[in-house]
C-alpha cells in the first residue's frame, strides 16, 4: 500500500462534548425569536467556528452520537450508560441541527444509530492510517479515547481547557499504555458509563496486573501467578478473577473502541482521505439555516461575523 505523506495531523472530532457543554453551560445563553432555548446549537456553531479559525485544518471529521439506548453496546447490556437522559425534544431539535450545520459549512460528519461517536473517530483513525502517515488529533475531553493513541505524535486534544495528552502523557497518567485501557477499565470499571469491572479490583490493582501481564486476557491465561504476586491481596485477587470472569470480558468489550466498522449502511466506514477536506461554506444555505431557527439579530450577526472570519483564510 503506498501511503500519502501529508504533514498536517487529521482532526477528528467528538460533537457530543461541546454540544452538551454549551446545554449545560450557564455561560452560554442563546434563545430564539420565541424564547427557546437554542444554547447547545450557538454553543457548538461558536466552538466549531473558533476551532476552524485557529486550527485551518487541512483535514477534518466530526462525530455525532446518536446511538443512546440504541446502539450495540447497549444491547449487549442493558445496565450501559443507564445513568444517562434521553434529550428532550428541544434539544433532540437542536442535535439534528448541529448536523444540518456542519453540512452547511463544509465538513464531513457521520452520525450512527450503531455505533457511537467514539467507534466512529475510531474507525476514521484507522481508515486514514491504511492510506497516509497522518498524526491523529482527536479533539475531545473522553478519557476513554486514549486507547486511539498509536504514534507519539498523535494526541487527545481538551480543546476547552487547551490540554494536549500524548501517548507518554497517558503512561505518566494511568501507569498503562494507551492500548491497554479498554483492559484496564474491564478490571477497575468505569462509573462514567456504567460499566461494573470487577467488584474489589481498583485502578491501583487494574494497574499492577497489567504491568505484569499486557492484557486482560494475559491475566486469565496466567491466573496460577497472579496467586502469587509480591501484591497485597493477590490470593483474594485471584478469586474474584476467578469469580467475575464473564464481567470482565463483557467490561472490557463495552469499553473497547470499534475501530473497524465496514458495515455498507456506515458512510464513515469506506470514508477515505480526500473526503475528509472542508469545502467552502455554502453562504446562502448558512443564512437560511440562522432563519429557520430563529436565532435573534444580535446572535445571527454574531455568528455570521465568525462565519465570515472562517471563509476568508
Amino acid at each position: 500500500v503506498s501511503h500519502l505523506l501529508t504533514s498536517s495531523p487529521v482532526y477528528l472530532i467528538d460533537a457530543s462534548i461541546y454540544i452538551f457543554r454549551a446545554h449545560f453551560s450557564p455561560y452560554v445563553e442563546c434563545h430564539d425569536e420565541n424564547g427557546k432555548d437554542l444554547s447547545a446549537l450557538y454553543g457548538f456553531m461558536s466552538f466549531l467556528f473558533q476551532f476552524m479559525r485557529r486550527v485551518q485544518p487541512s483535514h477534518v471529521a466530526i462525530a455525532h452520537d446518536a446511538s443512546l439506548f440504541c446502539g450495540f453496546r447497549h444491547k449487549l447490556c442493558e445496565n450501559y450508560k443507564s445513568n444517562r437522559e434521553l434529550p428532550d425534544e428541544n434539544l433532540e431539535i437542536q442535535l439534528a441541527g448541529c448536523s444540518e450545520f456542519c453540512s452547511i459549512i463544509g465538513l464531513a460528519s457521520f452520525a450512527s444509530k450503531v455505533y457511537e461517536g467514539d467507534d466512529i473517530i475510531g474507525t476514521i483513525a484507522n481508515r486514514v492510517r491504511a492510506e497516509s502517515d497522518c498524526d491523529v488529533h482527536i479533539i475531545s475531553r473522553d478519557k476513554d479515547l486514549v486507547q486511539l493513541l498509536q504514534k507519539q505524535a498523535d494526541c487527545l486534544w481538551d480543546y476547552g481547557n487547551n490540554r494536549k495528552r500524548f501517548r507518554a502523557n497517558v503512561v505518566d497518567e494511568y501507569g498503562i499504555f494507551p492500548e491497554q485501557f479498554p483492559d484496564y477499565l474491564g478490571l477497575s470499571g468505569d462509573s462514567v458509563d456504567c460499566i461494573s469491572g470487577i467488584p474489589g479490583v481498583g485502578p491501583v490493582k487494574a494497574k499492577e496486573l497489567l504491568n505484569r501481564f499486557s492484557s486482560l486476557e494475559a491475566i486469565y491465561g496466567n491466573l496460577d501467578k497472579v496467586r502469587d504476586l509480591p501484591i497485597r491481596g493477590a490470593v483474594r485477587l485471584t478469586e474474584l478473577l476467578k469469580e467475575h470472569y464473564e464481567l470482565a470480558k463483557l467490561s472490557k468489550v463495552l469499553a473497547t473502541i470499534v475501530c473497524n466498522v465496514e458495515d455498507p449502511e456506515e458512510s464513515f466506514g469506506h470514508v477515505v482521505l480526500e473526503e475528509l477536506k472542508p469545502e467552502r461554506m455554502n453562504k446562502g444555505l448558512f443564512g437560511d439555516f440562522l432563519k429557520n431557527y430563529q436565532f435573534r439579530t444580535r446572535d445571527k450577526e454574531r455568528l455570521m461575523t465568525l462565519a465570515q472570519r472562517v471563509s476568508k483564510q
